[in-house]
């Protein structure tokens, strides 16, 4: 049984992928309706890893916005080398990377970003429960206070280090993958993470 799931699983995903590429190679050739269907397709996905990477939702739409363009604008040089999505994904992942460098050039520009608890897109490194201010209010102000120390140390890495951290630790990817969409080496990448990690022990020393 588990084998023809498997298997059924497998074709979806195979058609999935013929409809993706035949979408792409119409956009390709001028189709404007087939772009506007990839854009619907990708748009929540785009939204959401921006939202992840950078925490704002203003700054997220620029990005959106930006990736989208930059998709438009380079689609006639994508070759099928990898999926459709792997290659957007990309796109996403370096034009936040490049936000995150130019927002870590302005101090005005650095306070914390506010949560977007509709979404479940919170701040990623904020993972302490959260108590009711009536239940214990010394506790609150002191998740608070945690929450403040994490968000300074988290500003001390460098863009790249904070993102190759979240892509790791909150996206799930492994150090090969986001070499890739990072256009640098696995090794590489495993190099920011270790930076990452220890910069992040050495400023949240004192809490313990």
């Amino acid at each position: 049984m588990s084998v023809a799931l498997d298997r059924d699983a497998r074709q979806a995903a195979a058609v999935k992928l013929d409809e993706e590429q035949a979408l792409v190679r119409k956009a390709q050739s001028g189709d404007r309706l087939a772009f506007e269907d990839l854009v619907r397709r990708y748009d929540r996905d785009v939204l959401h890893l921006a939202l992840n990477l950078v925490h704002r939702p203003e700054d997220a739409r620029d990005i959106y916005q930006e990736s989208f363009l930059r998709v438009y604008r380079n689609l006639h040089r994508f070759r099928f080398e990898c999926s459709f999505y792997t290659w957007l994904y990309r796109i996403v992942t370096n034009v936040s990377l490049d936000h995150l460098r130019r927002r870590s050039s302005r101090p005005e520009d650095q306070a914390p970003a506010p949560e977007d608890t509709e979404g479940g897109t919170r701040d990623f490194f904020d993972r302490q429960p959260e108590p009711r201010a009536s239940a214990n209010p010394e506790k609150e102000l002191l998740g608070q206070e945690l929450g403040k120390r994490i968000e300074e140390a988290m500003k001390r890495l460098s863009p790249r280090e904070r993102m190759v951290f979240e892509m790791k630790h909150f996206q799930g990817l492994r150090l090969r993958a986001i070499g890739d969409l990072l256009g640098t080496s696995e090794e590489t990448a495993k190099n920011s993470l270790f930076r990452a990690t220890r910069k992040l022990r050495q400023s949240l020393e004192p809490l313990r």
